[in-house]
């Protein structure tokens, strides 16, 4: 990120003693800023509150969070805000401060919006599993070092693979590093379940809108290596790249079929410009 905000103040220098640098003990959003405006900022907030509340943490995105992140991006046209939520600082141990005074940060860099990917993204299986552990399951938490992992799985190599998808210990593929995975098939639209484990990505949950709105059926479920093998075409999604189609999955090829191509429609209509 190329400035922060830390508690309103201009600063790039955290409190050795916070407990998001400790422990990881907090969450994090990351918002697409296009044409000056944070895309689905409302979706991120929303999310960024329940979690706080499913963590304890004394934090509620309110108007003045608001005020702050537009006064923050102002002037900017496209880039990457993200916003972080610790407890806050506190005593050696795992037990949680009471009262806790929670840390929030403000980051932003300008980027370019990515350039939609027409014949599809390349993707790999990681080795690294991702945890099963309901308490956290659907929550963006500061603790990321399974997906740091299974990213540098392929670090020597990175123009290769643009993703890597992550299983559990059951073989069960739940999610990307960094993405969320959809499969098409004959009777509509599959996405891993979450209860256990990954990230409810705010853009996932556009294509879930999405695929109600068309009358797309549309299952949350458990999914197989084989299944996404056998499927007619597989996505990712994130609030970055807004929907990648995959052409490969370690060997096995995949086009684009016209399901595809309307649930990207519609979310260029939503203003997901890598998908315009």
């Amino acid at each position: 990120m190329d400035r922060w905000l830390i508690n309103g103040v201009r600063s790039s220098a955290l409190a050795a003693d916070d407990r998001g640098l400790a422990y990881g003990d907090g969450l994090f959003e990351t918002l697409a800023v296009r044409a000056g405006k944070c895309r689905f900022i409302e979706f991120h907030l929303d999310r960024l509150t329940e979690s706080c509340v499913r963590l304890g943490i004394p934090f509620e995105a309110d108007n003045s969070l608001r005020k702050e992140i537009a006064e923050f991006i102002a002037g900017e046209v496209h880039g990457t805000l993200k916003l972080i939520v610790t407890r806050g600082k506190g005593p050696r141990g795992y037990a949680p401060p009471d009262p806790a005074w929670p840390t929030r940060l403000l980051g932003f860099s300008a980027t370019t919006p990515a350039t939609f990917p027409h014949m599809g993204v390349r993707v790999r299986y990681c080795q690294s599993l991702i945890s099963r552990n309901r308490m956290l399951a659907g929550m963006k938490t500061l603790n990321r070092l399974e997906q740091v992992m299974a990213r540098a799985e392929w670090a020597h190599v990175p123009a290769e693979y643009q993703e890597g998808l992550m299983l559990n210990d059951r073989d069960e593929v739940v999610c990307g590093t960094m993405t969320n995975l959809f499969m098409v098939r004959a009777d509509g639209l599959y996405t891993p379940a979450l209860d256990e484990s990954g990230v409810a990505g705010i853009m996932r949950s556009q294509i879930i809108n999405i695929a109600s709105d068309m009358q797309i059926e549309l299952k949350e479920t458990s999914v197989s290596k084989m299944d996404i093998r056998t499927a007619e075409g597989v996505f990712l999604t994130n609030s970055l790249i807004g929907l990648w189609p995959v052409q490969e999955v370690e060997g096995q090829s995949y086009g684009i079929p016209p399901l595809i191509v309307q649930v990207r429609s519609a979310l260029a209509k939503l203003g997901v410009q890598e998908c315009q």
